[in-house]
């Protein structure tokens, strides 16, 4: 016969964390979130780095950009859970029950763990040169270039919201330069009004531009993700393709 639980008994369940000396209440209350937070105990038991792998996850469910044999750039890629569903999701490791094998390209300012099926660069992607060495690496185009990437936090809202919003189209211009035509950009911004430039340039570039928050996103939290497909190429990649027409 099976045992019911009371309503109080299924309460009793979330953790609780008491104040430390010397440990801040933010920390704290962060400390308990994260302990009672369902995305990081099934990050924890599927093996992925961080709870942010299902925000990939489930955009992906939605438009469907990582398919098998894609070749994907992960911009600011650390800890690395963003390149371990990409990794799965494209092939890379070459899973003899499909044709296609996916590339995987992840770069960060600073060293990252080795992750299977990813070839991982120290690289700032703001660097001259940079959309050189990606090409290089890949051996070509990107059909997916993704950044999760958020700026040091300044404690003023409206400041950081300039800072990712200037990330994200400097990883923009980036995935102009080394995206495929047809190519999907997707990023993380801040909502907060200051991307209309960065929504009105990818509305230029792409055929379709979608701005989502997904589940894996804390109800409390200003982030939403772009998701833009359908890459147009630039003016001089269709100059080139005019040329003997």
């Amino acid at each position: 016969m099976e045992k019911k639980t009371s309503g109080r008994g299924a309460r009793d369940l979330r953790v609780k964390v008491k104040s430390a000396r010397g440990r801040k209440l933010s920390s704290t209350l962060w400390l308990e979130r994260q302990l009672n937070d369902p995305y990081v105990r099934r990050a924890q038991a599927e093996g992925y780095r961080g709870r942010a792998a299902f925000k990939i996850l489930e955009l992906d469910e939605k438009y469907r950009f990582l398919v098998p044999g894609a070749r994907v750039v992960d911009l600011g890629c650390a800890p690395g859970g963003w390149c371990q569903v990409a990794v799965r999701r494209v092939n890379a490791l070459g899973d003899r029950t499909s044709k296609k094998v996916g590339r995987v390209l992840g770069v960060d300012l600073q060293e990252v763990e080795p992750i299977p099926g990813a070839e991982i660069h120290v690289l700032d992607f703001m660097s001259d040169g940079a959309d050189d060495k990606v090409k290089d690496w890949l051996g070509g185009r990107a059909d997916v270039v993704m950044s999760d990437m958020a700026a040091s936090s300044s404690g003023h809202k409206q400041t950081d919201h300039l800072r990712i919003v200037a990330l994200c189209e400097a990883a923009a211009e980036l995935a102009f330069d080394v995206l495929e035509p047809g190519g999907t950009f997707v990023a993380k911004v801040l909502a907060g009004g200051a991307e209309g430039s960065l929504q009105k340039l990818l509305k230029q570039r792409f055929k379709s531009v979608a701005n989502v928050k997904p589940p894996a996103s804390r109800a409390d939290s200003s982030e939403k993700f772009v998701v833009a497909r359908g890459f147009k190429g630039l003016p001089d990649d269709q100059d080139d393709d005019d040329v003997g027409h």
